[in-house]
């Protein structure tokens, strides 16, 4: 049952780990780390792990830390990637509870604390997320009035993320109960693209979702070098990742869901998410260079798709092999677009994907 409730005052001040994974980011370190540090009303700890970063961000780290006793630095002698990075750092912090945060985003004023009164009022819950603006130099202000929290049960939260099929947050608006991230023993090594995602499932599976709605906690920092715009960029290797953390999900933790239902459910919502793009793409006139490869993926990851309107409309496109004109479909899903991105910054949850 999803409740949601009026937020209480936290009594007390827990004590929160920041890791700050970090290569080439030197010069967004500073002002990272004065955002954590400048938090108001809990205990702060900061760990730095740069993984061998050549552009002298361990130095700038070695100053941060010598000004601060709250922030320490782990240094990586030979570059590890970023999921060794991210481990490393969350085995070497005991704060109550722990945020990763890449050194390239910042935390709104305050944030911490929201997400840490959550917790301390839920003990059941053991991660708790919000909303996460994107920026590009400076951020915008950010809200920062608490409407409401909203506590779900961990296998209704996974129920509605299978059947919208994709992954609701961000990072580094996500706070984790210490305890808990001990027991998921962190990232897994075997899906770099996805290991976030496949953490989020693997919390629900074992403990309450909480969300702090109306308010920013943080904001994420796109540009050219953000990980999933240079290493993991396109459509078909998001989904086909995205599929192979549902796929670990069920394979490991499923004797702690309806793996059949959830299984069923995640496979339409990403087969019809990939369909979906092949169609957009001709009807925007700008047909996908991998069409064919997702309507297969879509075939792969759910077979009952074949026969549909919508699976039929891709084959006749694939045929066709020309471009057709906009047709009012691209603005019907243009809008839908919009009023699912609404939905989730409100609800936490993505809107089904769908269309006309």
């Amino acid at each position: 049952m999803t409740v949601k409730t009026a937020p209480r005052l936290m009594r007390g001040r827990p004590r929160i780990s920041v890791v700050i994974p970090c290569y080439n980011y030197g010069h967004f370190l500073p002002e990272c780390v004065r955002t954590v540090l400048d938090q108001p009303g809990v205990e702060m700890d900061v760990l730095i792990v740069d993984d061998a970063s050549p552009d002298g961000s361990a130095e700038v780290a070695r100053e941060l830390a010598a000004a601060d006793p709250r922030v320490k630095l782990l240094a990586h002698e030979k570059n590890s990637g970023h999921i060794a990075t991210y481990n490393d750092g969350l085995a070497a912090v005991d704060g109550d509870y722990v945020v990763l945060l890449s050194a390239d985003d910042v935390v709104v004023p305050g944030a911490l604390a929201q997400s840490a009164a959550l917790m301390e009022s839920n003990p059941g819950v053991g991660m708790v997320y919000g909303f996460a603006p994107t920026f590009v130099d400076v951020p915008r202000e950010p809200r920062t009035r608490v409407h409401s929290w909203t506590v779900w049960e961990g296998p209704e939260w996974l129920e509605q993320v299978c059947r919208r099929g994709g992954n609701p947050l961000a990072t580094p608006e996500v706070m984790l109960r210490t305890s808990l991230m001990r027991e998921l023993v962190g990232y897994e090594p075997e899906l770099p693209h996805s290991a976030d995602f496949l953490l989020w499932l693997r919390a629900a599976s074992r403990a309450q979702v909480g969300r702090v709605n109306g308010v920013d906690l943080a904001f994420y920092r796109v540009h050219g070098g953000n990980m999933h715009t240079s290493q993991f960029s396109g459509v078909l290797t998001d989904l086909t990742e995205r599929w192979k953390a549902f796929e670990w999900f069920f394979a490991h933790d499923g004797d702690a869901v309806d793996t059949p239902r959830l299984r069923a459910s995640a496979a339409r919502a990403v087969a019809r998410e990939a369909l979906i793009a092949v169609r957009q793409s001709y009807e925007l006139g700008e047909p996908a260079a991998d069409a064919a490869e997702l309507v297969a993926l879509a075939e792969k990851i759910d077979p009952d798709c074949r026969g549909g309107r919508l699976w039929t409309v891709c084959q006749n496109y694939l045929r066709r092999g020309a471009r057709v004109p906009v047709r009012l479909t691209a603005t019907v899903d243009k809008a839908i677009f919009h009023a699912r991105w609404r939905r989730w910054r409100r609800t936490g949850v993505l809107g089904a994907v769908r269309s006309l």
